[in-house]
């Protein structure tokens, strides 16, 4: 028996990891509720020693010495569950407190099954969860399937140790370049920043400590081999390496490629550009969806307004424009309100402070609408000029008869 128990806790250290002590402690522990179980639950004068070198156990209640062989087959099987018990949380103690030492690594496994949406990963000794919120959008698989992915989160519970990975998050792309790229793990180039919209792009700054090293040919490769081997892992997402630079400027050009900048005015306290550039070059500066621009904005940490060359802050064409400045919202508002046809250049008539119902007040409403001729508010509707912010129905009505009156003793008279 003695050295039963001596081998068990050998094999269980070598196999399981679990320390001897651990191991022990859980045998002692068993044996004195077997015991217990004997004697009398309310005896807390009983002991259980396991001696570390013979394995000899040693019981004793009461200041006697009991016979272990006494226990009987009851008290023998509760020793057993309750060493299975001591064990099975044992085990995984040394689970969690291995992998959370590896908390910010990258770890791989095969898809073992699948949880509403979320991928139960083997890892060998465990199981790990790669959460719906954590894959990439793009990416599908299949059980048995390998599996690679950054170990985000190491948690407690009941029924032990949760292992939460993910392989959307942007640490994920830096574990990579770092496995990559000797170069990055060396640390004679440095990971800046990373933006990265998951399964679709990526864009990473980097830079090197010396002169010598070129930071972007590094994570690239001879031929692209580093950069492919990543953007393989990645199902296909693609990847843009930009040099970091200190002069805003030039890093935002780098952040912005392959778009060409023609001109940039930045607001430092607002952290905020306004990037000029040709009508050919908007659509690439921008991206598909934003996706470009959105994705510059993260890696420099400034906010980033794309126009196209030759306009202004507020979208209307500027001085240097031979075109006419864009017509205003609130001449198209009068025009929607206008029924007919469109309104006729100004001509010399009577002044708008003639109509009835027309006041100091009334007569700013309506000029600021556009309507500052009799003429155009003839042609109004009382619908549409009661729309205009401080004119009523009655009123309205008072001021399109009077105007109507107006224009057809013109038209008489002509």
């Amino acid at each position: 028996m003695n050295s039963e128990i001596l081998t068990i806790v050998d094999s269980l250290e070598r196999e399981k990891g679990i320390p001897k002590e651990v191991l022990f402690s859980a045998i002692e522990s068993a044996l004195l509720s077997a015991a217990r179980k004997i004697l009398g639950k309310d005896r807390t004068d009983i002991t259980v020693t396991i001696d570390r070198e013979t394995g000899e156990i040693k019981v004793e209640g009461g200041g006697k010495e009991i016979d272990s062989g006494d226990f009987g087959r009851i008290a023998a099987q509760t020793a057993k569950q309750v060493i299975i018990q001591k064990i099975r949380e044992a085990e995984r103690d040394v689970i969690f407190e291995d992998y959370n030492k590896r908390v910010g690594t990258l770890v791989s496994g095969s898809v073992h099954r699948f949880e509403r949406g979320n991928i139960i990963v083997d890892l060998g000794k465990t199981e790990g969860i790669l959460p719906r919120s954590q894959q990439c959008p793009n990416e599908r698989y299949k059980q048995g399937d390998s599996i690679r992915a950054y170990l985000l989160e190491v948690a407690k519970t009941s029924h032990g140790p949760q292992i939460i990975l993910s392989r959307s998050d942007t640490a994920f792309v830096r574990k990579l370049f770092e496995l990559e790229v000797p170069e990055i793990s060396e640390g004679i180039v440095q990971i800046k920043t990373i933006s990265r919209e998951a399964g679709e792009r990526t864009k990473i700054a980097v830079s090197s400590k010396e002169e010598k090293v070129d930071a972007v040919g590094a994570c690239v490769g001879m031929r692209g081999t580093r950069v492919k081997d990543i953007v393989k892992e990645l199902h296909g997402e693609k990847i843009d390496i930009v040099r970091w630079n200190s002069d805003i400027g030039e890093y935002l050009k780098a952040a912005l490629s392959p778009a060409e900048i023609s001109e940039i005015s930045a607001d430092e306290e607002r952290k905020s550009i306004t990037v000029m550039v040709k009508e050919d070059q908007l659509s690439i500066a921008i991206g598909k969806h934003g996706q470009n621009v959105r994705l510059a904005s993260k890696l420099i940490g400034w906010e980033l307004d794309i126009r196209p060359l030759g306009e202004d802050k507020k979208g209307e064409k500027g001085i240097k424009s031979k075109k006419p400045p864009q017509e205003t919202e609130k001449k198209k508002r009068a025009r929607e309100i206008l029924s007919g046809t469109p309104p006729k250049p100004k001509k010399k008539t009577p002044s708008i402070k003639t109509l009835d119902g027309v006041g100091k007040k009334a007569e700013t409403i309506l000029i600021a609408a556009g309507l500052d001729t009799i003429a155009k508010i003839a042609e109004a509707t009382i619908e549409g000029l009661t729309k205009l912010e401080g004119i009523g129905k009655k009123t309205a009505e008072k001021i399109i008869v009077s105007a109507k009156t107006k224009t057809e003793g013109e038209a008489t008279e002509k």
